[in-house]
């Protein structure tokens, strides 16, 4: 016995200094200060720094826009909902003009970051941004973008002479990379909301690195026309936008949310209003538009978002089963999530859409994808839409109801005050930003060992 006492004394300190040998070495430099460079725990929160920039490039491009005295000069003056202003205001909200409400993340994310908001849990802002995992740009691009196209001299949007939009893109892209902050990561953990497809125009290639929260990437792609085969003339060559560190966030829907206990008949198979032209990747919605047009059951509508567009597309989408989704300008538009708050189960008909939060929803759960081919082809979607069984249906319905609330910009939500900051759009965008936090790291540490004079081409593979 004592002989093997003995033995087991050697075999312990062998044990024990494997042990430490094989222990991994220590972690290198943090990437902040409290951030280790093995990526982010996902137990803690996000830790947002708030760029500094005047007043006038956010809230106060809100009180700009209820100051105009003249409607948008691209819509009928009586389909303007905002000018003249309907009523004295207290505060500045976010415009009412479907053109522009739909891109209204820019307003929401930043008012999750004010003193007080309860809409994004997963975030603490701190005051020091040497200790933020990102900084937040709070420039409101989209409605300076949509205020110079509506309001500006005719056709000085895409010239930099006269362009209030241009100037304000200049001052805060001057005032953003001249801080420590970007030069510390070379812009990529700065977050810009860029939800309008012409949003930051004239300045794109210069906050290329950085996190940009967009609704999807068509005002992004073009044709790379030296491909080198002459048959892939279709290839895509974007060195600006990724799903490595970019995210893709919702529109917010025009239309009001419908709950499962309202929902009733649905006699109409098919429903979709919009305008009939577009242009690129929309000539796919001309061509449904002529297939479908005549078919019984079907109802297709041309029109703009007023006021009786409005009420037409509310009628029109609860009454039908299913709501056509083809694509437009870009892949994706605000119709997806008015036919999900109206629990009209989409039908997208868009081979390159990009949806907000994949990985955390599941879109073949209440949505159906239809490949142009197939949808191309006469009466192959309506019938296949008539032999979609009752059951799967009612199951694409329940679950629909049950994600709704997950594309809720503001936390007023009838029925769900108390989790609507929980899980609404707000936070599930932070959540989103938090996971490409490893990336982002590994990005600026790559960076910061290539030597002076080092030329890299840019590239990006984001599927």
């Amino acid at each position: 016995m004592a002989r093997l006492a003995l033995l087991a004394v050697p075999v312990a300190l062998l044990l024990s200094l494997s042990f430490l040998l094989l222990r991994p070495a220590s972690p290198p430099l943090p990437f902040s200060r409290q951030q280790a460079a093995s990526g982010p725990d996902r137990r803690r929160l996000l830790r947002v720094y708030v760029a500094e920039l005047p007043r006038a490039l956010n809230h106060g491009l809100l009180d700009l826009y209820w100051s105009l005295p003249a409607a948008d000069s691209r819509i009928p003056a009586s389909s303007d909902p905002d000018h003249p202003p309907p009523r004295p205001r207290a505060h500045s909200p976010y415009p009412d003009s479907p053109l522009i409400k739909q891109y209204s993340a820019e307003y929401w994310l930043l008012a999750s970051l004010q003193p007080g908001s309860s809409s994004a849990p997963a975030v603490r802002v701190v005051a020091d941004w040497r200790d933020a995992d990102v900084v937040f740009v709070p420039f409101f691009a989209t409605l300076s973008a949509e205020m110079e196209l509506g309001w500006g001299a005719k056709g000085a949007f895409r010239r930099k002479e006269g362009n209030e939009d241009y100037r304000r893109q200049r001052e805060v892209v001057d005032r953003v990379t001249a801080h420590p902050a970007w030069r510390r990561s070379g812009g990529r953990d700065h977050v810009f909301v860029l939800t309008d497809p012409v949003a930051m125009w004239h300045v794109r290639k210069e906050i290329a690195p950085a996190i940009l929260l967009v609704v999807d990437f068509g005002g992004w792609y073009k044709l790379d026309s030296n491909s080198a085969s002459s048959n892939v003339s279709h290839m895509i060559q974007h060195t600006q936008v990724s799903l490595l560190k970019d995210v893709i966030v919702p529109y917010t829907h025009l239309l009001p949310t419908m709950h499962l206990s309202e929902n009733k008949d649905r006699p109409t198979l098919l429903y979709f209003k919009g305008a009939k032209h577009r242009h690129r990747g929309g000539l796919v919605r001309e061509k449904l538009w002529d297939l479908m047009v005549n078919e019984p059951d079907v109802v297709m509508e041309e029109g703009y978002p007023n006021a009786t567009g409005r009420e037409q597309s509310i009628k029109g989408m609860r009454t039908s089963e299913f709501c056509l989704h083809p694509a437009g300008d870009t892949p994706t538009s605000c119709r997806l999530f008015d036919a999900v708050a109206s629990l009209c189960i989409p039908v997208i008909v868009s081979d390159e859409i990009e949806l907000p939060f994949e990985g955390m929803i599941d879109y073949t759960e209440f949505a159906i994808f239809v490949s142009v081919n197939n949808a191309m082809r006469p009466k192959w979607l309506t019938n296949y839409l008539r032999n979609v069984p009752r059951q799967q249906k009612d199951e694409f319905r329940r679950n629909m109801a049950h994600v709704q609330p997950i594309f809720e910009y503001d936390s007023i939500y009838p029925g769900r005050m108390a989790s609507a900051a929980q899980d609404g759009a707000v936070n599930h965008i932070w959540k989103k930003i938090h996971q490409k936090l490893p990336m982002i790291q590994e990005a600026v540490t790559r960076e910061k060992r290539k030597p002076d004079g080092t030329s890299i081409p840019l590239r990006c593979h984001c599927t």
